[in-house]
C-alpha cells in the first residue's frame, strides 16, 4: 500500500515545470517510493526510472560524448526525437552524472526529477549555471499529520497556527493522544511507524545505514568514533545553547572539528540548528544555536533525554512547515521556545496552563508579539492553547 505524503502532491505540479527537480533528505524518509509514486503519475510512456545504486545504471552515463547517452538510452526503450521523463534515484553515489544532466537539460528535451539521501551534495552539486533552473523539495520523517495517516486515522487539521487553537476538540484529542505517545516515542519514520514488533531494532538500522552509508561515502572524517560521541552528546541537549568549547572539550577533539562534524549532521539532514531572534532588520542575532534532532525515535534510542526535551523536539519537527523558527532567550531572563516567522510566539509544555501562558504574554509583549500560543501535551481548553496533537 502507497500511504500518501503531503510533498506528493507538489512534485505532481513539477511534472508540468521543465526545471530539473531535486528531491533531497535523510536516508530511510520514503524518498524512492515517493519518487516512484510520482513516476507512476507520469502520462507518457517515453520515460525511465534507474536507481544508480546499480552500478549498470551509473555506466550509461559515462560516456565522453554526452550525446552518445540518448543512444543508450534508446537501448532502454527511450526515443530521443520526444520529450523524455528520466528518474535518478541516489544521484549523490555517482556525481559525476551531474555533468552529462546538465548537458542533456540544455541540448535535449528531458525532464529530469533526481533523488539523493544528502544536502552535503545535491545543493552544490550543479554549477551556478543552472540557477533558476532547478528546484529543492526536502523529504523529512513523517510529521503528525502523516503520521496518522499510516495509522489509518486520517484527519483534517487547520491549516494555520490561529486556526488549530480554535479548532481543537477534547473528543479529538483523548482519541489521538495515544498516538501521539507513540509519535513521541518512536518517531516518524515510516519503516519504523509501520513495523509492528521490533521497533527499535529498525531504528538501530537506520542509524547504522547513516554512519555505514553517509558518514563514510559522503564525508572524509577520519574521527568517526569521536563522532559518535558527538551525536550522543548532542542527543541530552537537545533544545539548548550549544556550547561548542565544552562539547570539543568533552570529546577532546578541536572547536574547528566540532563545527565541522555539526555542520555535516546539518547537512544530511541528521540535526537542525536555529538561530537566536532579535528585533534587528534580519529577524536574527548571532549567537549559540538551539539544536534538535531529525526524529524523536532516533533521540529515544541514543540515550535517556528528559522527556519534556523529546516533546519539544517533535514540536519543532511539526513546525517547521509553517514557516521560519527561532528562539528567543535573553540573558538570565524570559525564554520562548518559538519565534515563527517572527510573528508569533509559541512556547511547549507537557503540562501546559494559565501561569505558562501568563509568562509567555508578558515575554512576547516585551518583544511586541502580538502572536503568542502555547502548545501543550495536555488538554488545555484557552484560546491561546494548542494541543500538540493539532500541530
Amino acid at each position: 500500500m502507497i500511504y500518501p505524503r503531503k510533498l506528493g502532491s507538489r512534485l505532481i505540479r513539477e511534472l508540468d515545470s521543465p526545471r530539473i527537480t531535486l528531491l533531497t533528505g535523510m536516508r530511510q524518509t520514503g524518498k524512492t517510493t515517493l519518487i516512484r509514486h510520482i513516476f507512476g503519475k507520469v502520462q507518457n510512456e517515453n520515460k525511465l526510472f534507474l536507481d544508480l545504486e546499480n552500478p549498470l545504471n551509473q555506466s550509461i552515463f559515462e560516456e565522453k560524448n554526452f550525446d552518445n547517452i540518448l543512444s543508450n538510452l534508446r537501448e532502454l526503450g527511450i526515443d530521443p526525437e520526444k520529450k523524455i521523463f528520466l528518474f535518478l534515484d541516489e544521484i549523490q553515489l555517482a556525481p559525476a552524472i551531474t555533468r552529462a544532466v546538465k548537458y542533456l537539460y540544455d541540448h535535449y528535451r528531458v525532464k529530469f526529477f533526481l533523488t539523493g539521501s544528502s544536502s552535503y551534495y545535491l545543493k552544490n552539486l550543479f554549477s551556478e549555471s543552472l540557477s533558476g533552473r532547478k528546484i529543492i523539495y526536502e523529504l523529512f520523517p513523517l510529521d503528525f499529520e502523516e503520521f496518522l495517516i499510516f495509522k489509518g486515522q486520517e484527519k483534517k487539521f487547520s491549516p494555520t497556527i490561529e486556526k488549530k487553537a480554535k479548532a481543537k476538540n477534547r473528543i479529538a484529542f483523548e482519541k489521538q493522544n495515544k498516538y501521539y505517545d507513540e509519535y513521541l516515542k518512536s518517531g516518524g519514520f515510516p519503516g519504523v511507524v509501520l513495523e509492528k514488533k521490533n521497533k527499535r531494532s529498525v531504528l538501530e538500522d537506520i542509524f547504522r545505514s547513516f554512519f555505514e552509508k553517509d558518514v563514510r561515502t559522503l564525508a572524509d572524517f577520519k574521527g568517526i568514533r569521536e563522532l559518535r560521541d558527538l551525536i550522543i552528546l548532542l542527543a541530552n541537549r537537545i533544545g539548548s545553547k550549544l556550547d561548542v568549547s565544552k562539547l570539543a572539550r568533552e570529546i577532546g577533539i578541536s572547536r574547528e572539528t566540532v563545527y565541522s562534524y555539526l555542520g555535516f549532521l546539518e547537512k544530511t539532514y541528521f540535526i537542525s540548528l536555529i538561530s537566536p531572534f532579535s528585533r534587528s532588520l534580519n529577524g536574527e542575532v548571532r549567537g549559540a544555536k538551539k539544536i534538535y534532532f531529525c526524529d524523536t525515535g532516533l533521540v529515544n534510542l541514543l540515550g535517556k533525554t528528559a522527556e519534556g526535551n523529546i516533546f519539544e523536539n517533535a514540536v519543532f519537527l511539526n513546525l517547521r512547515d509553517h514557516g521560519k523558527i527561532n528562539f528567543y532567550e535573553k540573558y538570565k531572563g524570559p525564554e520562548i521556545d518559538f519565534i515563527l516567522d517572527g510573528k508569533a510566539a509559541l512556547e511547549a509544555k507537557i503540562h501546559g496552563d494559565s501561569t505558562d501562558l501568563k509568562k509567555l504574554k508578558r515575554t512576547a509583549t516585551g518583544l511586541n508579539l502580538k502572536n503568542y500560543y502555547l502548545i501543550t501535551k495536555n488538554y488545555f481548553d484557552h484560546p491561546r492553547a494548542i494541543p500538540a496533537v493539532d500541530l
